[in-house]
């Protein structure tokens, strides 16, 4: 049977008051084995709650009564009670296979279970999708889920995944969106093989099978110095610039056919080529966003915004690479990865100047910026982007960077001198690599990567 083990419990909660402690295991929630925490959370919101504990070996029967909706304050060690479903896909862009020997072992399981699709945004390829799961997310209502797609045509899609079975589980999404359940969809291209003539095929499948899709995504692989697959490289400029003007095309298409833009390329293509990123606007709802899709205008926007005073939500803290490998949502689906919820840790002392720690791409997003931050700050900002050559290769993204490299960045910084870090590169207070904050050679502090909060650091 699977148990979920109590890490905390909120001061003054229901659960509080019913007596649970940390350490107690979970049985059931209303006579119900639950797996995993979407079922948890759907039972533990009723009015009265049975609740079936372990505590040192004992078995007892807890009844919290609270009104309906009102979280019983509990957080837990997972997310998934039972096991994860792991992947069976062997696709040669992998970032997964592509980790130095020495990590934690979370970090090396490789998931494709639609319930940590939906609880984090991981994208599932379906190839371990059944019928007992298209059934419980359409009773369940569980989207938005996110699919990745790579090509349309099924031994292409094969051929990506190294798995037979990529050439048919594209029918679990027509399913899901026959059945009005949000998905959005991934393009990894990969240079050589799914780009080109196979790229303009894919969006024609998307168009022909898929257009009720909410969104597609067109993202770049990644490749680090760790790959043992040949074929797999970076792209170059002309290839860049090539995926955007495709993506362009078909947006117009895509407008014409169902009204909206639906395909988007990443921030990362129009850094690579050298072109201006599209306006806001061109994005839509930037629902990729955490995709690395649209980020770059939306954090432009947010500091612009706050420079000037004006009143604008922040799309706040953000969870960061295998967010979802270290530990369960405190309260509903969703929760802050980082124990201070990208609080920002304030200054011991009058300061120099102010570096902000980044990685190479976010560099060149946050570059025009400087002079709007400085203004803010009265004093002088300078970028410290972050070389990644614990992973190498063409990994630029500041949610990759490791301890040990910003470590290095960080050494020569004078000690007056405040440095903000943003809170993206740590996940349960840890770096990838498994260094903490306490490891670095000298303070930070840890702020939420938006535009909103990096101008409430600044501000004197």
């Amino acid at each position: 049977m699977p148990t979920a083990r109590v890490v905390a419990v909120a001061h003054g909660s229901p659960a509080r008051s019913a007596g649970i402690l940390p350490g107690d295991e979970i049985l059931s929630v209303n006579g119900e084995a639950v797996r995993d925490v979407i079922r948890y959370q759907l039972q533990a919101d009723e009015p009265a709650v049975e609740l079936e504990l372990r505590r040192g070996g004992l078995e007892q029967l807890v009844l919290v009564e609270k009104p309906a909706g009102t979280p019983l304050g509990l957080e837990l060690d997972s997310a998934v009670f039972d096991q994860v479903r792991t992947c069976d896909n062997h696709c040669p862009f992998c970032f997964i296979h592509q980790l130095p020997k020495g990590m934690r072992r979370s970090l090396y399981l490789k998931d494709d279970d639609y319930r940590l699709s939906f609880l984090y945004g991981n994208f599932t390829t379906l190839t371990r999708f059944t019928e007992a799961d298209l059934e419980r997310v359409v009773s369940e209502g569980l989207g938005p889920l996110y699919v990745s797609i790579h090509a349309t045509d099924p031994m292409l899609r094969a051929k990506l995944l190294r798995n037979r079975r990529g050439a048919t589980s594209l029918r679990w999404l027509g399913a899901l969106l026959d059945a009005g359940i949000e998905v959005h969809g991934q393009i990894v291209v990969c240079p050589g093989i799914n780009d080109g003539d196979a790229l303009d095929d894919t969006l024609l499948g998307i168009l022909d099978r898929f257009h009720a899709l909410a969104t597609v995504g067109v993202v770049p692989l990644g490749v680090s110095d760790h790959t043992s697959e040949a074929e797999m490289r970076p792209h170059t400029r002309r290839e860049a610039t090539e995926v955007i003007d495709t993506v362009h095309a078909w947006q117009t298409r895509f407008r014409a056919a169902v009204g909206r833009r639906l395909v988007f390329a990443a921030d990362e293509y129009y850094l690579m080529a050298g072109r201006p990123f599209p306006h806001l606007e061109d994005y839509e709802s930037i629902p990729q966003h955490e995709n690395g899709i649209g980020m770059a205008r939306t954090f432009e926007a947010e500091v612009l915004d706050a420079v000037a005073g004006r009143t604008v939500a922040s799309t706040g803290t953000r969870p960061g690479f295998f967010a979802w490998v270290d530990g369960a949502p405190a309260q509903g689906y969703r929760a802050h990865r980082t124990p201070s919820g990208g609080a920002i840790t304030p200054a011991t002392s009058p300061a120099s100047g102010v570096t902000i720690i980044t990685g190479e791409y976010g560099g060149q997003v946050l570059s025009p910026l400087v002079p709007e931050l400085a203004k803010v700050a009265d004093t002088r900002i300078r970028l410290a982007p972050v070389p990644n050559r614990f992973f190498g290769g063409n990994i630029g993204v500041t949610g990759l960077l490791t301890g040990e490299d910003v470590a290095k960045v960080l050494a020569p910084i004078p000690l007056e001198e405040r440095c903000l870090l943003p809170d993206v590169v740590l996940s349960d207070d840890r770096f990838l690599d498994g260094w903490t904050l306490d490891d670095l050679p000298r303070p930070v502090e840890v702020v939420a990567t938006d535009g909103v909060s990096l101008v409430a650091a600044l501000r004197p």
